[in-house]
């Protein structure tokens, strides 16, 4: 079957439109070409573009004002639960340990019952402040701006 070019529907052409276009082009230009627009003031793109950056630094200043805002109220209620939290652990430490001391008292007395009882807590003391150091040495290492092994620590 040969390609057949489509033909173009009939137009009436009258006295103001020639070409029968009803002005509008259909892709061509039966007017000739179209008359570029004038260029635009250097000092117009200047006043655009400072207007945008000022209209960005805004939208992200209000942004980091937002995150910071959401930050310190997750952090208010992390810290009040988490004095609950300790407080709560405080309470229940305390009874394991008296409860301890009552095991042990019938068997090596309760003054030895109540040193085993302190020295097995300041063991636990001291394991916990071992493993907090080496947490907050890896959060000091993290903040740090030059992360090469050499150099002093801050």
């Amino acid at each position: 079957m040969p390609a057949q070019k489509p033909t173009p529907p009939p137009t009436s052409a009258s006295a103001s439109d020639p070409h029968g276009f009803g002005g509008v082009s259909h892709g061509y230009a039966p007017d000739g070409p179209p008359s570029t627009p004038p260029p635009v003031p250097l000092e117009d793109i200047v006043r655009d573009l400072v207007d945008d950056t000022k209209q960005t630094v805004q939208a992200e200043l209000a942004l980091l004002e937002a995150r910071g805002a959401l930050a310190s109220h997750g952090v208010k209620w992390a810290s009040a639960w988490g004095f609950v939290a300790a407080c709560a652990l405080l309470v229940a430490l305390l009874a394991v340990a008296f409860g301890a001391i009552l095991v042990l008292a019938p068997h090596v007395g309760p003054l030895l019952a109540t040193l085993i009882v302190v020295a097995a807590l300041i063991g636990l003391a001291g394991f916990a402040g071992w493993r907090a150091k080496r947490s907050a040495g890896d959060v000091k290492l993290a903040l740090r701006s030059d992360l090469s092994p050499q150099g002093s620590d801050d």
